[in-house]
């Protein structure tokens, strides 16, 4: 009996154009992919009753009814194999419908080749990888990635690992220091991209007159300062995934040029005379609500709808403070790997005081407290004092956390709020202002500075006349 891992991967075409079936199975043929047909629903049906695929391309119209009764049969009795629907060109509702419905990708018609042979080339590795046992997420993966045994987490992963297996646009939300990046990267390791590039771009720290060189390249002479063509963040991304963080702060000129890259699968660098092909699944990220953007017209709905394929949503690490504990120690290991010493372990009084705290910096803000504690711990045990945490009254032991409560110069004594109440008490408003938008942007100082309404300039000078670091 033959092996069948040394049999050829195998793909089924539904179409009910002649013309169309023989293009693609030809094209596979030459690929090495054996092929079976079927020209309507009920055809499809009983072919995947008879044999499993390694691939499946669907016409989105079929005699008997749509593309989309060929997900659901595949979905439900072939789950591992990718489907890809063929739309009609610049049909962008029957594509985003194909792909919520559980669809790999799509190709448009007229039917390019070259586009093709990269979607099947994509889906036969994502096969591959899941043959392997590469795709299974693990907990202990790379920087304690998706770590944590809440029913939060476990549901996260869940559909993380379903949507790997996508090429599905995903929406990523949560709030700041939630670990979206993490995500995207545990999306990207765990599909049929992870061998291409995987590349982030926080969209708020681009400047809005460089923006369209930035994303899709300019040609030399094309604007003063062009002195050599550059590449842009799609074509540094072929092949790979393209992770635009805080895509909420795009300008809506760049919103209208993102929408038709993504909606056609090519890009004009500035100054070029034609559109580049490109290969790149996109996911997205924002602290932000895009619906109520939306509603007050600062974010295109069109591109929302596009973008938002998917939606997957990491909690903030005060609904899943059961994990603490296996967070703080996976992220005492790294720190202490990277210093080569032993690991400390949280006492009793640590990890209680962690677990009573608000986190509104989540994880990131729990390794900032971890990695302080570890450079303060004498031994090897954390205390609640090597913790630093802020107090009740929003004070630390040495510097503030979270924004600072201000002080009201009516619970001050009479002399003391004729000396010196109105000036301190403007200068802790202003501090907690700016501590308060500095965790809500990532402590990107730019953004930070727009959201306050001043200028960088001046924030920086308000920052060293407070003493915030």
């Amino acid at each position: 009996m033959s092996d069948p891992r040394s049999a050829p991967p195998s793909a089924l075409i539904v179409d009910d154009e002649h013309d169309i079936r023989e293009l693609l199975v030809l094209t596979l043929g030459r690929m090495g992919l054996r092929t079976d047909t079927a020209a309507t629903v009920a055809m499809a049906r009983a072919q995947l009753a008879q044999a499993t695929y390694d691939l499946c391309l669907t016409d989105m119209r079929l005699p008997d009814g749509t593309g989309l009764d060929v997900i659901a049969t595949i979905a439900a009795n072939h789950p591992d194999t990718p489907v890809a629907m063929i739309t009609a060109f610049g049909n962008v509702d029957a594509a985003v419908e194909a792909l919520k419905a559980g669809a790999f990708d799509f190709v448009s018609k007229p039917v390019d080749l070259a586009v093709l042979r990269r979607l099947v080339t994509h889906a036969l590795d994502l096969n591959e990888r899941r043959r392997q046992g590469l795709g299974k997420i693990r907990a202990d993966a790379g920087l304690g990635r998706l770590s944590g045994n809440s029913q939060a987490m476990q549901t996260l992963r869940e559909t993380v690992a379903k949507v790997a297996r996508s090429q599905a646009p995903i929406s990523i939300s949560g709030e700041s220091g939630v670990g979206k990046e993490l995500v995207a990267r545990t999306i990207h390791a765990e599909g049929g991209r992870a061998s291409g590039p995987f590349v982030p771009v926080n969209c708020g720290a681009i400047p809005t007159e460089l923006m369209e060189s930035e994303f899709f390249g300019h040609r030399k002479g094309s604007f003063t300062g062009a002195h050599v063509d550059k590449a842009g963040l799609f074509q540094a991304a072929d092949g790979g995934t393209l992770f635009l963080d805080e895509i909420a702060e795009l300008p809506m000129q760049m919103q209208v040029k993102l929408l038709r890259a993504i909606q056609e699968k090519s890009i004009r660098p500035v100054g070029a005379s034609a559109e580049i092909p490109v290969d790149v699944r996109i996911l997205s990220a924002t602290h932000k609500d895009l619906a109520g953007l939306i509603a007050d017209g600062r974010f295109r709905h069109d591109l929302y709808y596009r973008i938002n394929v998917i939606e997957l949503r990491v909690p903030p690490l005060r609904e899943r403070i059961e994990d603490l504990p296996i967070l703080a120690d996976t992220i005492l290991v790294r720190l202490s790997a990277a210093q080569h010493r032993q690991p400390p372990s949280l006492g009793s009084d640590a990890l209680a005081a962690l677990k009573t705290y608000a986190f509104p910096g989540n994880v990131r803000e729990l390794e900032n407290i971890l990695e302080r504690a570890l450079a303060l711990a004498d031994g090897d045990v954390i205390s609640v004092a090597d913790l630093r945490l802020p107090s009740k009254s929003g004070s630390s032991n040495d510097r503030p956390v979270g924004p600072v409560i201000p002080r009201d110069p009516r619970t001050m004594n009479p002399r003391e709020s004729a000396t010196s109440a109105l000036p301190s008490y403007i200068e802790e408003i202003e501090r907690a202002q700016i501590q308060q938008a500095l965790v809500e942007n990532r402590y990107n100082k730019t953004r930070a500075a727009s959201a306050l309404g001043i200028t960088f300039r001046a924030l920086r000078y308000k920052l060293k006349k407070l003493g915030i670091d």
